[in-house]
């Protein structure tokens, strides 16, 4: 545990980029941080460093994207069906199975010193997702969990017709994180049809335009879950 806490985060907004280039920028935030705990844990509380704490919004172009506990057949397409749908494709380090990133879609990438805030894995996705429930709870759209599935889903009670519309998966190591969610705002939903999500064959997709069927500024939506975040973690964002 830090003898330090620090609560400020610092907030990035990365507008539209490629998937590689900011799986990498997070790379280096990531192995920063890390490299840090480590020389701290060889130092006295007086001559520790800080660690600091980021989030990350971003957009993407067209990419799929497959956790290390996914399975490559999730993925429906072979090269030639990437290139017809100008969509790439990466095998990436986080948790869960595949998914989809494209335009319209908001993309979150928390890096936290969880030392800084609380050292539960399994209460930093629920406070994720709890962020997503509370913003759609502003679009007057109840959502919530479905036991068992992580991510942000809508009719997660009755399960009559369940629809995600939002994703996570994340990796931590020595307690800091990465990767994050996928909120679905205005993305190309025929994009999830090429896919099995996260390796759910039995439940539909959906996004915030195409349950209040009408378009919503992707501006507007980044506003109110930085807000969220904020309140939930009690972390003092820095622009």
């Amino acid at each position: 545990m830090n003898e330090i806490i620090n609560k400020k985060v610092k907030f990035r907004d990365l507008g539209k980029m490629d998937y590689q280039e900011a799986w990498d920028i997070q790379e280096s935030v990531f192995a920063e941080i890390v490299a840090k705990k480590i020389r701290n844990r060889n130092l006295t509380p007086d001559l520790q460093e800080m660690t600091d704490n980021y989030v990350f919004f971003v957009e993407h172009p067209h990419v799929y994207t497959l956790g290390k506990s996914g399975k490559e057949e999730n993925l429906l397409l072979d090269q030639q069906g990437l290139l017809d749908h100008e969509a790439q494709y990466y095998k990436i380090n986080r948790g869960g199975d595949i998914t989809y990133h494209g335009p319209g879609q908001l993309v979150g990438y928390p890096i936290l010193d969880l030392d800084n805030f609380f050292t539960d894995i399994h209460k930093y996705l629920r406070f994720l997702e709890e962020a997503i429930i509370l913003t759609l709870a502003d679009y007057d759209i109840d959502a919530g969990r479905i036991d068992g599935l992580t991510g942000v889903w809508i009719d997660h009670i009755e399960q009559k017709n369940p629809r995600k519309i939002c994703a996570m998966g994340v990796k931590s190591s020595r307690w800091v994180t990465m990767h994050g969610f996928a909120f679905n705002i205005n993305p190309d939903l025929g994009y999830f049809g090429h896919i099995i999500p996260c390796g759910i064959d039995d439940k539909a997709v959906t996004s915030l335009s195409k349950e209040l069927g009408r378009p919503v500024e992707l501006e507007e939506v980044k506003i109110k879950v930085k807000k969220h975040l904020a309140d939930l973690f009690e972390m003092e964002i820095i622009e």
